[in-house]
């Protein structure tokens, strides 16, 4: 419920606040939040170019890469690997990177449907189920951000999801 509630208020109001969001904050907090998720089976790092700002609401991005390090916390099996990273290319770039189970290519552009499951015959790793709008929440987030998500993955070896903010965030 608390899902859907959040997904109808992304999509009902007009505009995110426009605050100067601390990234190493929200990623640091983002950070112990999947840690303590992970329950130390998962190597969990942050890589970070440099301090950084964006204009937008923090709480909508916290929950917006919350819901990517959650996603690679279940998809990874125990002992591997989690990146949180925030890059200044001619963008940012905040972003999930797993050794996880991977998505396959025909399933990535639905990822972000309202309770689309990729090969629903592959479960999560761990035993945690999901609502399946975690990724449509993502979606409002960076449309409302004005992004772009960029998702990379390949099937038995990891995914990337990625929040591409304009030079003008």
């Amino acid at each position: 419920i608390e899902d859907l509630l959040t997904l109808s208020m992304l999509e009902t109001n007009a505009q995110p606040k426009d605050e100067q969001v601390d990234l190493e904050k929200l990623t640091n907090t983002v950070l112990a939040d999947a840690q303590a998720l992970s329950r130390n089976q998962h190597e969990i790092v942050l890589d970070i170019d440099m301090p950084g700002i964006i204009h937008g609401d923090a709480s909508e991005l916290h929950s917006a890469l919350l819901n990517l390090a959650s996603n690679a916390v279940h998809y990874t099996p125990a002992g591997g690997r989690i990146v949180l990273h925030w890059k200044i290319l001619a963008t940012g770039e905040l972003g999930v990177t797993d050794t996880g189970i991977g998505i396959a290519i025909s399933d990535i552009d639905r990822l972000t449907e309202r309770f689309f499951r990729a090969d629903k015959s592959r479960a999560r790793v761990g035993n945690a189920s999901g609502t399946g709008l975690g990724l449509a929440i993502v979606k409002q987030v960076v449309e409302r951000h004005h992004s772009k998500l960029v998702i990379r993955s390949v099937l038995g070896q990891g995914s990337t999801f990625c929040i591409v903010f304009p030079a003008d965030r």
